[in-house]
């Protein structure tokens, strides 16, 4: 049979359809619009996702302007601590000459031991916003893994609302556009109509095994088709099957119980068809054909006839 790449075409995103732009069993080229999908709804998502990403870099920035007020906090009460320091040892030297009173000694401590609680905790704040930073106030915001994650919510987004629109993924004639209709929903893959390239086809053969003696890839075959019995195309033997056609079947026919009968096996094989002559009418995926294949070898006489004449080797 004649056999040709073909697909159902559909998309991953569902929609209710919005225009055909083909008709049924038209000729098509590769990347051309088959049909629309309504793009509101992703439009609209696409432009959410958008704005949450304007939203993430402005976040990136406040964070990183809050941790340079972070540090000059720090750096602030870091002055403070000092400052305490100083008065701390001061009053310490005077307590042993009785110059201040234990209350003002014990007050200056006090004061000293708070600020350098309240400097721990400013140095904690910074290193929690720095973490937030990935531990890099000076990376771009566009490396930030927030900025990533609202960048790919928006890649994504355009990419289901350019899916919206179904293009041909090859070059060839469509079929069963009647099954949808603008107005229509469909599912995320659900098949719209089906695409048949008219361009590639090939033979699908499956002689059987005791014709296969002599047969190679590479040979040529002559090919004629039942709906053009005068017309031939010229072929190539492109691959033969490793295995027989009912070694693919769920139950294959392999009996056990010892009443086995010998069967002759069929073998798929592929012929490559040559269609660069454009003279030659088209051919249609499941037509009949007849492939006969010029192995090179000359069939000799039967063997009861070289029994009969007394010839070996013929």
């Amino acid at each position: 049979y004649v056999q040709a790449d073909r697909v159902g075409i559909s998309t991953d995103v569902s929609g209710i359809v919005q225009d055909v732009a083909v008709k049924d069993n038209a000729y098509v080229e590769a990347g051309q619009v088959l049909y629309r999908l309504d793009p509101r709804q992703f439009q609209i998502a696409l432009e959410n996702a958008k704005a949450n990403l304007a939203q993430t870099a402005m976040s990136i920035d406040a964070m990183k302007q809050d941790y340079q007020r972070m540090l000059s906090d720090v750096a602030a009460q870091q002055a403070q601590v000092d400052l305490d320091q100083k008065n701390y040892d001061r009053n310490a030297m005077l307590l042993k000459t009785a110059t201040v009173s234990q209350a003002v000694f014990d007050q200056t401590r006090y004061a000293l031991e708070n600020d350098k609680s309240k400097l721990a905790a400013f140095q904690q704040q910074v290193k929690v916003q720095l973490a937030k930073l990935g531990g890099d106030p000076d990376r771009p915001a566009t490396e930030h893994p927030q900025y990533r994650q609202a960048k790919a919510q928006v890649d994504e987004a355009q990419r289901q609302l350019d899916h919206t629109i179904v293009k041909a993924p090859f070059a060839g004639t469509v079929t069963s556009v009647p099954s949808i209709a603008p107005g229509k929903y469909l599912s995320a893959s659900t098949t719209a109509f089906f695409l048949v390239d008219t361009d590639h086809v090939w033979i699908d053969a499956t002689p059987k095994e005791t014709e296969l003696t002599y047969v190679r890839p590479g040979q040529k075959a002559t090919v004629t088709v039942d709906t053009y019995p005068d017309v031939e195309w010229p072929g190539v033997v492109e691959s033969v099957s490793p295995a027989a056609a009912q070694e693919f079947s769920l139950l294959p026919a392999q009996n056990t119980s010892g009443n086995w009968v010998k069967v002759v096996q069929r073998v798929p094989m592929r012929v490559r068809l040559e269609t660069t002559d454009k003279k030659l009418p088209p051919l249609r995926a499941g037509m009949s054909v007849e492939v006969d294949v010029d192995t090179g070898h000359a069939r000799g006489f039967p063997s009861f006839l070289r029994s009969l004449f007394g010839h070996r080797g013929l």
